[in-house]
């Protein structure tokens, strides 16, 4: 006899939105992991659950794999849930689950609230199909990166934030050239303070930039128009090295780029900090 895990989606705000099968598995369970155990711990005292819990989150999974095997392979069932919404979605849980499923054992899904479906629902704009991209890398060039595929994307996009992050994350996509882009701003959803507000990616930076904000944060954007969306990084950077052989200096080859591609000024600045050996601007 060997074991199941059932991946456990749990309330994104609201325990009221606990569905009956998510109670009745979180207390039928031998064990359940959790990314907060004492988060976890409120929520299965409210449904009267006494199953035992353990961690599992980004810094202990991988050593939580063999325990997870040896449990399933002793025949015990297992939950796995993140703080809120679906594990492994922008959360823990992805790694414990591959493990699981490789070693030959059994893994269903117990749906229950999601955001990205919540803000999606609300927003007004098209979901059939659309680009999840998380939460933004912090620096460097993956966030470079993130932010020119969420530029160039013509589907409607869902972006995950922290609060404290969140005023910033608008100031650089409008800098980067979303300024215009129509956004759907989702925060608390399900819970008292829920707050729902749309604009422009520039009109809610400013707004944002002196109220700031409280509770995760979930963005809908609208797509890029097809021939309105930023030209291929290859495209830019041949021109860029081009005017950098001709002499200009690094703000004469932003101007170009911004004139020829319809790039804002910011935007065709960091493209020309990539060439190597392009004059500076002292």
């Amino acid at each position: 006899m060997t074991g199941t895990v059932y991946v456990v989606g749990t309330p994104i705000g609201n325990l009221d939105d606990v569905t009956p099968r998510v109670a009745s598995i979180l207390r039928s369970v031998d064990v359940c992991y959790a990314e907060d155990t004492r988060r976890t711990g409120r929520l299965l005292v409210r449904l009267e659950a006494g199953v035992p819990l353990r961690s599992l989150h980004q810094h202990n999974e991988r050593s939580r794999v063999d325990e997870i095997l040896a449990h399933l392979a002793a025949g015990r069932s297992l939950a796995v849930v993140s703080d809120a919404g679906t594990p492994t979605v922008s959360d823990p849980g992805c790694r414990a689950v591959a493990a699981v499923r490789k070693a030959g054992f059994d893994v269903r899904p117990i749906p229950g609230p999601s955001a990205v479906m919540a803000a999606l629902s609300v927003s007004g704009l098209p979901a059939d199909r659309f680009t999840f991209f998380g939460f933004a890398p912090r620096r460097g060039n993956e966030r470079t990166a993130w932010i020119e595929d969420l530029l160039g994307c013509r589907q409607t996009a869902v972006v995950f934030e922290a609060p404290g992050r969140f005023g910033s994350l608008l100031e650089e996509l409008s800098r980067a050239g979303l300024s215009d882009r129509y956004a759907v701003m989702c925060r608390e959803m399900t819970k008292l303070h829920e707050e729902i507000r749309s604009g422009s990616v520039a009109e809610l930076a400013r707004s944002y930039a002196s109220e700031g904000v409280r509770g995760e944060v979930t963005i809908v954007l609208a797509g890029a128009v097809p021939g309105n969306e930023r030209p291929d990084l290859a495209v830019l950077m041949e021109k860029a090295r081009h005017l950098s052989g001709e002499g200009l200096r690094r703000r004469e080859i932003a101007d170009r780029l911004a004139a020829e591609f319809g790039l804002s000024r910011n935007e065709a600045y960091r493209v020309s900090l990539r060439v190597e050996g392009a004059p500076s601007d002292d």
